[in-house]
């Protein structure tokens, strides 16, 4: 099941780039958004747990619009910004920068304390990340995009904000990421009501982009990925396989994009993976 969600998730940064082609980014994030709510509401329902109105508090319906407003109104217009001004290739992997950052939340948020082997990691990660910026040029300081590169970064920040949220919420999974996602999509709506346009309807293109996005980065991935952690006998293990994704999304994004993989993006992805695996070695 672990190794079925990094399969998924590895094709995600290509689905964003190609669904691009076909949709600006703030409509792709609108009707993934969509897509992503009628394909938890099918799952909870059908699950052992179905949220149900009459059980929420006032508390669960605060925690899930201000967990909703960082993720996915806020994260996903971030990120997919940043797809659309980078290569797929730098956009998803700075994004994977993304367990380091959650370690400074830990050390401010949660009073967590920082040893030497934790700073080598984040100075080991943050020079891939500077690697990946600069092409392969770290000592020019010269970025690619630098509105793009700041924004990839940023939704690290946001997704690391919103886990630490996550993790203080102790409701059920499916229906939690549920009552989140709803006001995710409220937040959009009145995003594009505010700014006076409203969300085109797609072509069939863009349709079945969103509609694998909704699936496969929004929707049931999370409750598969919930499920391998249950079923396995150490989390630990399971939870490295994950980043197999961003190497094996490389594969699908020159296989399928069709971008030349730079040898920046290998080496960069390489250093922050590296890092992320010195902080987490027990």
């Amino acid at each position: 099941m672990a190794l079925l969600v990094v399969l998924l998730w590895s094709t995600i940064s290509s689905a964003f780039k190609i669904t691009l082609r076909f949709l600006p980014f703030e409509e792709l994030v609108f009707w993934s958004v969509v897509n992503g709510v009628l394909v938890l509401t099918l799952v909870n329902q059908l699950g052992k747990q179905p949220l149900r109105i009459k059980t929420l508090t006032t508390k669960n319906y605060l925690s899930s619009a201000l967990m909703g407003f960082f993720n996915p109104f806020l994260y996903y217009l971030v990120l997919i910004k940043a797809y659309d001004l980078l290569e797929a290739q730098v956009a998803g992997t700075l994004n994977y920068f993304w367990p380091i950052v959650l370690v400074f939340f830990s050390i401010v948020l949660l009073g967590q304390k920082i040893h030497a082997k934790g700073l080598i990691a984040i100075f080991i990660s943050f020079l891939g990340i500077v690697i990946i910026s600069t092409g392969g040029n770290p000592f020019s300081l010269h970025f690619t995009n630098t509105l793009g590169v700041v924004l990839a970064v940023a939704s690290a920040f946001l997704w690391a904000f919103y886990w630490i949220l996550n993790m203080k919420d102790q409701r059920e999974g499916t229906g939690k990421i549920l009552l989140n996602m709803i006001f995710g999509l409220i937040y959009l709506v009145l995003w594009f009501l505010i700014r006076g346009q409203w969300p085109h309807l797609p072509t069939i293109n863009g349709y079945f982009g969103t509609l694998y996005i909704g699936i496969f980065e929004m929707g049931i991935t999370f409750v598969i990925w919930l499920k391998a952690l249950k079923l396995s006998s150490d989390t630990a293990k399971v939870s490295n396989l994950i980043y197999l994704s961003p190497f094996l999304g490389l594969f699908w994004i020159s296989f399928i994009v069709g971008e030349n993989i730079h040898l920046s993006t290998v080496v960069g992805l390489a250093f922050i993976v590296g890092g992320i695996l010195i902080q987490a070695k027990r």
